[in-house]
C-alpha cells in the first residue's frame, strides 16, 4: 500500500511525533495552520469517515479521547478545532483517517 499515512503510523517516514500507543499516532502538521496544529491518525488503515463501522468505531473514540489529551498537554484550556475533511467534496487530499487538533488561536466559522 502506498499510503503515506500509513508509513509513518509504521515508522516508515519520520514524523514529529507528539503521541503514540498501540492504535494511534499524533504528530506535527508540516503546514501548521494555528500556533498547535497536530495531526491524529489511526495506525489503521481506514480510507475515510465513510468506512468508519461497527468493527472499527472504537478507534475513533479512542482518537477523540488523546484529542483531549493532547489539547490540556498543549495547554488549550480555551477551547481548540477538530476537523476531519472527508472525500474529495470535504477536501479530503490524504486518503487515510485523520483528524486535525488546531489550537492557540481563535478560529472563524467555517473556514478561517
Amino acid at each position: 500500500m502506498d499510503c503515506i499515512f500509513c508509513k509513518i503510523a509504521s515508522g516508515e517516514i519520520p514524523s514529529t511525533k507528539v503521541y503514540e500507543d498501540d492504535t494511534v499516532v499524533a504528530f506535527n502538521d508540516l503546514e501548521p495552520q494555528a500556533p498547535v496544529h497536530i495531526l491524529i491518525i489511526p495506525k489503521m488503515h481506514i480510507a475515510s469517515a465513510d468506512e468508519i463501522n461497527e468493527g472499527n468505531s472504537a478507534v475513533i473514540a479512542h482518537i477523540f479521547e488523546v484529542a483531549a489529551l493532547i489539547a490540556k498537554e498543549k495547554g488549550l484550556s480555551n477551547g481548540c478545532r477538530i476537523v476531519n475533511n472527508c472525500g474529495n467534496d470535504g477536501g479530503q487530499t490524504v486518503k487515510h483517517l485523520h483528524f486535525h487538533l488546531m489550537g492557540g488561536r481563535q478560529f472563524g466559522w467555517p473556514a478561517g
